[in-house]
């Protein structure tokens, strides 16, 4: 949520960040004409209940029988009218918030302006891609021939886009799993294990909502949704709450399954696992002063690196530019790795410093040690990293020329001893 005063007094600010958006400025204009009509609303009800409260004191020093009640007859109207205003001003204040919340994130300065993800600026590429003397396979060949990876089955116990890990596979997912939250816990983060399920106004505290809405799942007759991912309940953590400042910074990580509706098209995004509907993820979360996220932004890049080079995947980053940009994030780094049998770079990790835009909408601030009124933290999000697109990687990146896949040393103390697949 953006701030209402930033709206007011800077309102071609924040057209031109949804310019650069390639989304239409209307309706800040909407916003501003909303806001005006609430403040005229809240004077004019204000002025009301104040000569109803100068003519209730006269009434009470009144002698005569019928001058009173004349006077609670025309205060009477006035409460009418009280009610009337406060309807309007309730139906203002939900239109108000409703418009509002469709607003995305002002874009960082150093977000490059762009279009679309055509126009995103490679920063690094590391590690060289691996070269073999056969034709490498893609993990849709290999997995299925290792008796690891069961699209049928997948497909007859759910449907489409569903798949079952078996044996050393469930056994790998697992072991990323497990190696990621302990490599993050050595980082300097809190592990949390949080529901996966959540409540409407958590969602829509992370900005999942109004914006997401076709994409999630929902159970309609509890009115809690699936995670779409754990940044949303370690968003919610916090919600409505104030940090002492001392507390600060705080930096989770969490395991969470993640439910999206993903809109599939015809062509090669389709084929494998590279997208489903439901997947795992390992999410880094973190809290912090408004002073200190760019540089919490850059940690938590880091963080993200260090688990992608711990794998020995070779990796590249990207920065979105302002036309790629998720709705709530006013800078990120997209971290891509690459998958042998596939030929492509995939994304395993969008590591996005939000500002106080969550903060807003959950209502999440902190009390400076100082003194002073409470402010809004800043929230960064990122994958650490986002699976499956890693386990694709790894058995594409890691096969021999028999079919066996080699586990990256680095998974082998949660592999129970299993150095090969085959």
């Amino acid at each position: 949520m953006l701030d209402i005063n930033l709206i007011r007094e800077n309102p071609e600010l924040v057209r031109e960040a949804l310019r650069k958006r390639q989304s239409d400025p209307a309706p800040v204009d909407r916003v501003l004409e909303l806001d005006q009509r609430r403040r005229a609303l809240i004077q004019e009800t204000e002025t009301l209940k104040a000569e109803r409260n100068r003519v209730s004191k006269e009434i009470g020093r009144m002698k005569d029988p019928a001058e009173r009640q004349a006077k609670i007859e025309s205060m009477r109207a006035v409460g009418d009218q009280i009610s009337a205003l406060d309807d309007q001003l309730r139906a203002v204040n939900a239109e108000l918030h409703a418009v509002m919340a469709t607003l995305p994130n002002i874009p960082d300065e150093k977000t490059p302006y762009g279009v679309d993800e055509s126009d995103n600026v490679v920063l690094e590429t590391v590690g060289e891609l691996p070269h073999f003397d056969f034709e490498p396979k893609p993990h849709w060949e290999l997995g299925p021939a290792l008796g690891i990876l069961d699209f049928e089955r997948g497909v007859k116990i759910t449907g489409s886009r569903f798949y079952v890990l078996s044996g050393a596979g469930a056994r790998l997912q697992r072991a990323l799993i497990a190696f990621m939250l302990d490599l993050h816990i050595k980082q300097g983060y809190i592990e949390k294990y949080t529901p996966f399920m959540v409540k409407t106004e958590t969602v829509f505290g992370a900005g999942q909502l109004p914006k997401f809405a076709d994409n999630l799942y929902k159970d309609h007759e509890e009115d809690l949704y699936f995670v779409p991912t754990a940044e949303v309940p370690l968003t919610g953590l916090h919600m409505d709450e104030i940090i002492p400042e001392e507390e600060l910074p705080l930096h989770y990580t969490a395991y969470t399954p993640c439910f999206r509706r993903e809109k599939m098209s015809a062509g090669r995004d389709v084929r494998g696992i590279k997208r489903g509907h439901q997947f795992d993820k390992v999410e880094m979360y973190m809290f912090v002063k408004p002073e200190d996220s760019p540089a919490a932004f850059e940690k938590m890049y880091a963080d993200a690196v260090e688990t992608a080079a711990l794998l020995g995947l070779p990796y590249r980053t990207h920065q979105l530019c302002t036309g790629d940009l998720g709705f709530g994030a006013a800078i990120t780094y997209d971290l891509e790795v690459w998958a042998a049998g596939c030929q492509e770079w995939l994304e395993v990790s969008s590591v996005s410093n939000v500002t106080d835009f969550q903060a807003r909408r959950a209502n999440i601030r902190y009390r400076p040690a100082e003194g002073g009124k409470p402010r809004y933290v800043h929230t960064l999000n990122g994958s650490g990293l986002g699976l499956p697109r890693v386990m694709i990687a790894i058995l594409e990146n890691y096969q021999q020329a028999d079919g066996s896949v080699v586990v990256p040393e680095v998974l082998r103390p949660w592999m129970g001893g299993i150095e090969v697949i085959k």
